[in-house]
């Protein structure tokens, strides 16, 4: 039974990112900046509850007579709870015979061409502490993207403003950044373990560090683009972020109502179809707030029943980073034309050019991840590297040949090729639910 490692550092930043936003409210207020002082606390409560109402959705504590299990997630102290929970059980484990135990059938990956197939026994023990990485693996990927990262960006414009960076806004900043990589980096766990949910997985370290290069160097380049972005055209960073959340919010809706398939209705047999229909929302609106700031791993998919498409299309990757980086070069543009005296202190072209290349990084970690680094690169169907770089240029002649006046000519679709086996065994409703952030 391994160490339910993995809850204690989501715990452990939750509560120190929690911990240094109402420290550093509370300086706000002694200085008087009552409009910083709101936007941190309001980055910082929201999410608290989200995570506070995701656990008690995974534990179904609502329909089980747990009263202080419950005040303690009222009064935001649930995760801390859990925590002690999960290594009580941890403790305990081994020193009372299971009553009777789950047996599971995994394969091991494919090995000079054959595959065997492996069952394990799994006690209650270890059941409930599964179901504890789980919440919390989901739960990381809430405070990360719907508390952590816009808590940087603001803090981020502050100390653009004020030309300066304080220890407790420092401090904030460095536990937001490691928050959205953690979170960003249990995003590509989940979507591993969900597309291969036959297999046997084990992910090594080395494969851990390139995803947490590559998610680094992607989230802290985009947000120090919007940083700039909006301290030179304010008016605009609003439609422009906007226009980001809109178009992933609504693309899944759009994909659903165009198959016409019926409304998904084994999401939670206790839910009615309004609840169902707020959970779906609730869903795509993490899904775009992922997707605003890095690449969210997965396809949201709403006529699927496991509500994920499981397919790794490698046109889709290449499509997101390439836009997205034609974005962000936009954007630097903008704010090199638009940059005022404020900005004597800083050499322009040389922070572009740190901004494009960091960006330019996080793609190069990523394609040595899937290429080398991936725990089940042996199913894939196609080289990662060379699809990507065959889809880019796609793209890229397909833009030159849009750009010339007179062009007419097209060229027939192409269907997606992806890096799963042709068999992918559905896991369970609960499990996608979640696992598809």
């Amino acid at each position: 039974m391994r160490l339910p490692s993995s809850v204690l550092v989501s715990v452990s930043l939750f509560t120190a990112e929690t911990t240094a936003a109402l420290y550093l409210s509370s300086t706000y207020r002694s200085a008087g900046d009552q409009i910083w002082q709101c936007f941190t606390l309001l980055f910082t409560l929201v999410p608290s509850v989200l995570v506070q109402l995701t656990l008690i959705f995974i534990h179904r504590d609502l329909s089980r007579d747990r009263p202080l299990v419950l005040l303690l997630h009222i009064l935001q102290l649930g995760p801390i709870i859990r925590c002690l929970d999960a290594f009580c059980i941890y403790g305990s484990a081994g020193k009372v015979e299971e009553p009777y135990v789950t047996i599971t059938r995994k394969k091991q990956m494919p090995w000079e061409g054959q595959t065997e197939e492996v069952e394990q026994e799994v006690g209650q023990a270890e059941g409930k502490l599964v179901t504890h990485r789980a919440a919390f693996a989901r739960t990381s990927v809430i405070q990360a993207f719907l508390g952590s990262a816009p808590q940087l960006t603001l803090q981020l414009y502050i100390c653009v403003l004020q030309k300066g960076v304080s220890i407790g806004r420092g401090t904030l900043m460095v536990i937001s950044l490691l928050s959205i990589v953690y979170g960003a980096l249990r995003c590509n766990i989940l979507a591993i373990k969900i597309r291969y949910d036959d297999y046997e997985v084990s992910v090594r370290p080395l494969a851990y560090l390139c995803v947490f290069l590559w998610r680094g160097f992607e989230i802290a380049t985009r947000v120090a683009v919007l940083v700039l972005f909006s301290s030179v055209l304010k008016v605009w960073v609003l439609p422009v972020v906007s226009a980001n959340f809109i178009l992933f919010f609504l693309h899944p809706w759009v994909l659903f109502w165009s198959s016409r398939s019926p409304f998904p209705e084994n999401i939670e047999k206790t839910l009615t179809r309004v609840g169902t229909t707020i959970v779906l929302c609730m869903l795509t609106f993490l899904y775009a707030g992922i997707n605003v700031f890095c690449w969210s791993a997965v396809q949201l998919r709403l006529d699927d029943p496991d509500l994920i498409d499981k397919g790794q299309a490698w046109r889709r990757l290449a499509v997101y980073y390439s836009l997205r980086f034609v974005e962000n070069t936009g954007l630097i543009l903008m704010w090199y034309v638009h940059r005022t005296e404020f900005y004597q202190w800083v050499d322009a072209p040389v922070l572009e050019l740190s901004l494009l290349l960091g960006y330019a990084t996080a793609v190069l970690f990523m394609l040595l991840f899937y290429q080398f680094c991936h725990p089940c690169r042996q199913l894939f169907s196609s080289s990662p590297a060379q699809g990507f770089w065959e889809c880019c240029g796609s793209l890229c002649l397909l833009l030159g040949t849009l750009s010339q006046p007179g062009s007419m000519r097209t060229k027939p679709p192409e269907e997606d090729t992806g890096d799963d086996p042709p068999c992918v065994t559905k896991g369970d409703i609960g499990q996608s639910l979640c696992g598809a952030v």
